[in-house]
């Protein structure tokens, strides 16, 4: 199973600090979120970086995950998962999120689980990440890729077919937006 991970945002509402960078329990946030998503099942992981592309990889310790640079990062999530999928031989991907540090290895491994084409973590019954997306999707996944809206249109376009799998027992699905949010996580460390 490959994970792919967007980490490609500037972080506008956190002042113009790239969310890959963030500090988490002493490390950057890519490297948690990389973490999370090995230890969740995903034997590879593809990390999709944009905003201050250097300084991630010369900071960062990404071991032997597959990089991809997106040069349109500026034009929010859509372009990040058009590029992650592009090119990519995996049976299928499970999509995660840099920002969003609550979300565990065991919520990984029971969306990995799930052994739907389209599968979803939920939280109180609320569709949230890690997304389970099978190759034969990814075409239509790249297609309505547009602005902030990720997989969004080929979730709602399947919504039949998605099977949502809940994780609020074992994980947390907010995402970390502004320092105020930020200094909160960080005050539970």
């Amino acid at each position: 199973m490959t994970g792919l991970l967007l980490a490609a945002g500037g972080g506008r509402r956190m002042g113009n600090r790239p969310k890959a960078l963030l500090p988490y329990r002493g490390r950057p946030m890519v490297e948690h979120a990389l973490a999370v998503l090995r230890a969740g099942g995903c034997a590879r992981v593809r990390v999709v970086l944009g905003a201050e592309a250097a300084r991630v990889l010369a900071t960062a310790e990404l071991g032997d995950a597959d990089v991809v640079l997106n040069p349109d990062w500026e034009t929010g999530m859509g372009s990040s998962l058009r590029a992650g999928l592009t090119g990519l031989t995996a049976g299928a991907a499970l999509i995660g999120l840099v920002d969003t540090p609550g979300v565990t290895a065991a919520a990984v491994a029971r969306v990995l689980a799930s052994g739907a084409g389209l599968a979803a973590a939920s939280y109180d019954g609320e569709r949230g990440h890690p997304v389970l997306i099978a190759a034969r999707y990814f075409e239509e996944a790249r297609r309505g890729a547009v602005g902030d809206a990720g997989a969004r249109t080929l979730l709602r376009a399947h919504a039949g077919e998605l099977r949502l799998v809940e994780c609020a027992d074992v994980a947390s699905p907010e995402d970390v937006d502004t320092p105020e949010q930020l200094a909160r996580l960080q005050g539970l460390e």
